[in-house]
């Protein structure tokens, strides 16, 4: 019996073990979490966040070092904040850690391997080959995708990876370079300047310089929201939704700014559109279940 109790207690040990072993390195989660926060606020501090990157960059060695990297997770993170180093043993990094990452776990989103591959490739002046790199020449030049080799892989290739066709990236690549229709607001400083000038440009189509598509427009009433404009924002989301009828999330974000208004039954019922539009809408169901 001693025996059995003392395998039995070897095995659990064992089993233990390996799931301490198996975790996600929650230190590399939150280093991967810095590094992408940081990277979506607006005027970024360039100089600072290098500097931040550089000690999360030291960091990860070290975590290597001490045998800490193991889970697929564990490698794309690392992976990302190799992504963000300044040479080109950083991209390979990032390149043999994506590689890795995606043998050990293959649900591991793949579009960080093509844009390593793409960055490592860029960092010896080489032509990138999936098409993730866009570079900007001088502060008032426009965004354009880095010389690319097309015919090392093929479109289909691409899909594989979470990469936008080549046709795709032309399209990319004008979105990139239009500007806010915050731009013209502030320099009109009149909402109904604005709305006559988004109707003018809706009707140009891809001949207009300004994002005014439904996303765009839709930005646009929330920045209003931001500063404090609800009445504003809400003819710029009416509008939204004169133009894109069908879509879902513009009747979802008229729903909430009508709500913010203290107009709950036309609010409600613009949630109740939205969720006709997409049943799938949890947010929407939520509003209505909250209001009922």
């Amino acid at each position: 019996m001693k025996i059995i109790g003392y395998y039995f207690i070897l095995l659990c040990f064992s089993v233990l073990h390996i799931q301490a072993q198996t975790s996600d390195n929650e230190e590399l989660k939150k280093m991967y979490e810095e590094d992408q926060k940081a990277r979506t606020v607006s005027n970024i501090n360039w100089d600072e966040l290098v500097k931040k990157d550089r000690m999360r960059e030291k960091r990860v060695y070290e975590l290597i070092k001490a045998g800490a990297v193991k889970t697929g997770k564990d490698y794309y993170h690392s992976a990302m904040i190799f992504q963000h180093g300044e040479d080109s043993v950083a991209y390979g990094m990032a390149v043999k850690h994506m590689r890795t990452a995606i043998n050990l776990d293959t649900t591991i989103n793949r579009w960080l391997l093509a844009a390593a591959i793409d960055r490592e490739l860029m960092s010896r002046n080489k032509p990138q080959i999936y098409g993730t790199q866009y570079i900007k020449m001088g502060p008032d030049a426009k965004w354009e995708r880095y010389k690319i080799d097309s015919s090392q892989v093929t479109d289909k290739d691409r899909d594989y990876y979470g990469v936008e066709t080549l046709a795709e990236q032309k399209i990319k690549e004008r979105e990139m370079n239009l500007k806010s229709i915050l731009s013209f607001y502030q320099q009109s400083k009149s909402i109904e300047q604005t709305l006559d000038f988004i109707k003018e440009e809706h009707k140009k189509g891809l001949l207009s310089d300004y994002k005014v598509d439904e996303n765009g427009i839709n930005i646009f009433g929330y920045e209003l929201l931001k500063t404090n404009q609800p009445k504003d924002a809400l003819l710029i989301f009416e509008l939204n939704t004169q133009f894109y009828p069908d879509a879902y999330n513009t009747f979802d974000s008229l729903g909430e700014c009508l709500l913010l208004l203290h107009r709950k039954e036309e609010g409600i019922k613009a949630y109740k559109k939205s969720l006709a539009l997409n049943p799938k809408n949890k947010n929407a169901q939520k509003i209505i279940e909250q209001n009922k």
